[in-house]
């Protein structure tokens, strides 16, 4: 089986202007086909995320025509644009919703479901998207929109920002990404007003960033980041509201969305691999998305000089948002009128700068978590995740089923790269069962093809082995593929084990069943609206490979020694304090220098 929304590198979409306007023709014939006598674009087959759709196709089309000057489209845009004003402009509040703090304001707002009280959760974030589509028919509405039009659609967009800052409470879902685009629309909006009111609007889109969101960022891997659905970061939503940084910056110029920008960039640098996969989050902890994170993405990664747009997105929403059929849907359209409209190139290179949280040379790369334990190891084109035993997840030696991975102390960090080789030292204080402070010290070395992971730690009592992983998923050209095994090598005997016992509890790689699968199943609430990363905490076994200590260690100590990726037989020998020499390098752990930081000395062989 293959993850379904992670498919190819967004990078690898063409982006040329004939590529738009290419996009933008097919858009305009499926619009033309499909606007009805009353002026609805709508997609027949939408239900939810309706209240912003037909306007964003009118978004596109007005940008088709600025672009090519079809003489086809300004009666249609004339039309729809009445139609979004007449029949998806709702003043009345809607039954059951529960984020008001003014009822009966009669300032308009999008419903996420048009029937009263269907759905009425989703009318927030909807207004937001309402409003977007809006401002950006404003921008484009030179030559198209007479003055009577234009006039209404202001008078809506000021109506939209005063029910979301006035009427309601602000990010009700807690969403970093609605929040931040919510900010956008005010700050697009504010060129549109008188000059004293656009002013006011803007200082309070500005102010709402600075004490809304920036304020209540959260610590995740050494960065702070804006909250997104009550976590850190979503793979689905934490790169849209990059996009969302992206545009309030070029707008507004103001140099806090560049800083956050580049430091939620740099974050998402550190944790994808390669091949661009990657997993976790509080709401799609797999499902990525598609064309909403281009320019965030492609704006950035120019910004900190990375190759962010390796990230796998939905390519099905490549350019535009599109029902089963095939067919155009508005939702969210901006964000293809943003990236025709921003000319910032993809950066198509890897960052040289080393990065505390990451590890990444050639086709190999390791992302490690806030604890600095391995949350993704890939190699040969395979993605391995923590594994769990016990109600314990990470990578580490492992006694009587306690895993020693979880530091009680300050965790030591060094980068070192010497002859085509690049490593990471991490060293960990942990205390096992026995209350005896250990010290356990994790080298990963890389060549570009093949990871070597050396761990070592003060001599255990008993049959201790290291936990090395679950083989999860590989690249398949643009799709990721589930797997059952890896390509790994161990110094000491080396197997891969699966649970033994039954149920959404126990993880098997065999069956067929993603990890945000698995994670919902676990969770508290449904898809959608659980927490897949709170539920696969709850995670007790999965399938694992196990690696017992290498033979001929320094004495009082046990030393674990595997290698990810081709290589055949791997070959371990050590001697003094801690010299490891493999078939591709020799390393020396040394002593601890002024800084209390473990010397290491790199040779290839």
């Amino acid at each position: 089986m293959h993850l379904p929304r992670q498919l190819g590198s967004l990078h690898d979409l063409p982006d040329t202007p004939e590529v738009y306007d290419a996009v933008l023709a097919d858009v305009v014939e499926q619009a033309l086909a499909r606007l009805t006598p009353e002026g609805n674009l709508e997609h027949p087959d939408v239900d939810d995320d309706i209240g912003d759709t037909s306007l964003g196709v009118t978004s596109l089309l007005a940008l088709a025509w600025q672009r090519g000057k079809d003489p086809r489209l300004p009666e249609a845009v004339r039309r729809s644009l009445a139609f979004h004003l007449r029949e998806r402009v709702h003043t009345e509040d809607n039954p059951g919703y529960p984020n008001l703090k003014v009822r009966d304001s009669r300032l308009p707002y999008a419903r996420y479901v048009l029937a009263a009280g269907a759905h009425p959760i989703g009318d927030w974030p909807s207004t937001v998207w309402a409003l977007l589509q809006a401002v950006n028919v404003l921008d484009l509405a030179e030559g198209l929109v007479d003055d009577e039009q234009r006039s209404a659609l202001v008078e809506v967009g000021r109506g939209y920002w005063r029910w979301l800052t006035e009427a309601t409470f602000f990010n009700p879902q807690e969403a970093g990404n609605q929040a931040i685009g919510c900010v956008v629309g005010g700050l697009m909006l504010a060129r549109h007003l008188p000059a004293a009111e656009g002013e006011s609007v803007r200082e309070r889109a500005l102010t709402l960033y600075t004490e809304e969101i920036r304020a209540h960022r959260v610590l995740d891997r050494g960065a702070l980041l804006p909250p997104e659905h009550g976590g850190a970061y979503d793979n689905n939503y934490g790169p849209i509201s990059l996009s969302f940084l992206a545009q309030a910056h070029r707008i507004s110029g103001a140099q806090m969305f560049a800083e956050d920008g580049d430091a939620l960039a740099r974050y998402i640098d550190a944790r994808l691999p390669n091949g661009g996969f990657d997993n976790g989050g509080p709401r799609y902890s797999e499902q990525h998305s598609g064309f909403e994170s281009v320019l965030g993405l492609r704006y950035f990664g120019a910004r900190i000089g990375s190759d962010l747009g390796r990230y796998r997105g939905d390519t099905g929403w490549g350019r535009h948002a599109v029902k089963p059929d095939g067919g155009v849907d508005g939702h969210f359209a901006w964000m293809l009128v943003w990236q025709i409209q921003d000319t910032t190139p993809w950066h198509r290179t890897p960052s040289t700068a080393p990065a505390r949280h990451q590890l990444r040379a050639g086709s190999v790369s390791v992302a490690f978590d806030h604890r600095m334990t391995p949350a993704l190891i890939e190699a040969a084109g395979i993605y391995y995740l923590p594994a769990a035993v016990n109600r314990q997840h990470g990578f580490g030696p492992v006694l009587d089923g306690f895993l020693f991975c979880r530091p009680m102390g300050e965790v030591r960090v060094r980068d070192v790269s010497a002859d085509g080789l690049t490593a990471k030292l991490v060293s960990k204080p942990v205390v096992g069962r026995d209350h005896v402070l250990r010290h356990v010290r994790s080298l990963y070395v890389t060549d570009g093809t093949g990871l070597w992971v050396t761990v070592a730690v003060e001599r255990l009592g008993g049959t201790p082995y290291l936990l090395a992983g679950l083989p999860y998923a590989a690249d398949e050209g643009d799709r990721v593929r589930r797997v059952a095994e890896g390509e790994v090598a161990a110094a000491g005997v080396l197997r891969l084990t699966h649970p033994t016992e039954q149920g959404v509890d126990h993880f098997d790689a065999r069956a067929e069943l993603t990890q945000e699968q698995a994670a919902f199943a676990l969770a508290a609430d449904p898809r959608g609206y659980g927490d897949p990363d709170e539920g696969w905490r709850h995670l007790v076994t999965s399938s694992a490979y196990e690696a017992e200590p290498a033979p001929g260690a320094p004495e009082g100590l046990h030393v674990f020694a595997v290698r990810y990726g081709p290589g055949g037989d791997l070959r371990v020998s050590f001697e003094g304090g801690l010299t490891v020499h493999t078939e591709a390098f020799t390393a020396v752990i040394g002593a601890e220098d002024a800084h209390g930081v473990p010397e290491l000395a790199l040779i290839a062989t």
